[in-house]
Order: structure tokens, then sequence, then C-alpha cells
């Protein structure tokens, strides 16, 4: 009996680690595309930039997800294209995350 329950407990666990690895995939991870955006925008994309200010505030959720379908349009879409296409997920997610009508907006720059 004891060794039933061990192997249900077991098999739970599982599907529930299953069941959140499946549910995450697909998502980019806003932390790292927090880092990515730093790096690789804030240089052109801030206040005296060569580029206009951007910030995630600096949109709207549905501005961001313009933006991003239409990349290949951008005139930076030469860097865009430097990323792989999980680290532009990545920043599509911190931005589109933290844009100025999210339910967390960003506070600061």
């Amino acid at each position: 009996m004891a060794k039933k329950l061990v192997v249900a407990a077991i098999i739970m666990v599982f599907m529930v680690v299953t069941i959140g690895v499946a549910m995450a995939e697909g998502k980019g991870n806003a932390r790292k595309g927090k880092y990515l955006f730093r790096k690789t925008c804030r240089s052109c994309h801030m206040e005296g930039g060569s580029a206009k200010d951007l910030s995630p505030v600096s949109k709207t959720q549905a501005e961001w997800q313009i933006v991003f379908d239409n990349i290949g349009k951008l005139e930076c879409k030469g860097e865009w294209a430097k990323l792989s296409e999980k680290d532009n997920l990545d920043v599509y997610e911190h931005l589109y995350g933290h844009a100025f009508d999210s339910p967390s907006p960003a506070k600061c720059k």
C-alpha cells in the first residue's frame, strides 16, 4: 500500500512539473529581456542618443505588439537580426510586460 502511494505521489509531481514547463514554453524571460534591452538597445534609445528615447512605458502593450509584428521594418533591424529568436522573445516579454498600460508598468527607465 505504501509503495502505491509513493508511486502515485511521484507520478503526480511529475505531471505537475511537466504541465508547468509546457505552460511556460513559448514565453520569453522578462528578466533576461531587460538585460538584453539595456545591453543592445539602450545605447541608442536614451536621452541624447542617436535614436528616440525608449523604455517599456514609452508604449502601450498594443503598440509594443505592433512594433514586434513589424520588427523587420525598423531602422535598427540589423541589430535585431544579431539577436536570436529567443533573445527577441525575451526583449518583447520585458517591454510588453512592463508597458504603460500593463498590470506592472516599469517605474524607471
